[in-house]
């Protein structure tokens, strides 16, 4: 099904997930639009808050999906993984290549576009308004053992044996 997450799980309690650069069901404004995709934005990623995470989590894994993009199980724009236990917020911008303003530890995976960090939204020109639906992850591991050089769907994949808890904050875009 199309309109499913493949890495969404019904754990509970649910995480609270808030933006600073955004408000849920909000369009993305041109900072978390795509420029390397030719949506005239700076692909800058979003400045997220997360609280609610139950105890034994170890790690975070933060990941940005649009279920709209008209490629097969949607399209992955950003996926963290390692991201420390206390930590509760990344700045925006933390999604650049070199990944340098993520908390130590952390790091990113390609996202369908084939490059490391964050890539903003570009949905194909009168395709209607796509979802970008950012996910924050509390793990049950500090490491899933994925290599740094992975695609974001293999991250995908691992999650729902690894999640204690999700929590999602959408964003909105059309062209």
């Amino acid at each position: 099904m199309k309109d499913h997450d493949p890495s969404a799980v019904t754990p509970a309690p649910e995480l609270q997930v808030a933006s600073e650069s955004f408000n849920d069901g909000d369009t993305l404004g041109p900072d978390q639009r795509s420029g390397i995709l030719g949506a005239g934005g700076k692909d800058m990623s979003p400045q997220l808050s997360w609280s609610g995470a139950p105890e034994g989590t170890r790690s975070f894994a933060v990941t940005m999906w649009d279920p709209d993009a008209p490629d097969p199980g949607g399209y992955w724009h950003w996926a963290v993984l390692n991201i420390p236990p206390e930590v509760s917020s990344v700045p925006a911008g933390s999604g650049g290549q070199d990944g340098h303003a993520l908390p130590a530890g952390a790091f990113q995976l390609k996202n369908d576009g084939g490059r490391s960090g964050y890539v903003g939204a570009a949905p194909p020109r009168g395709h209607g308004p796509h979802r970008y639906i950012v996910a924050v992850h509390a793990l049950d591991v500090e490491d899933l053992g994925i290599e740094k050089d992975s695609d974001a769907r293999i991250l995908a994949s691992a999650l729902p044996a690894h999640t204690l808890a999700r929590g999602t904050i959408t964003g909105m875009f059309e062209r």
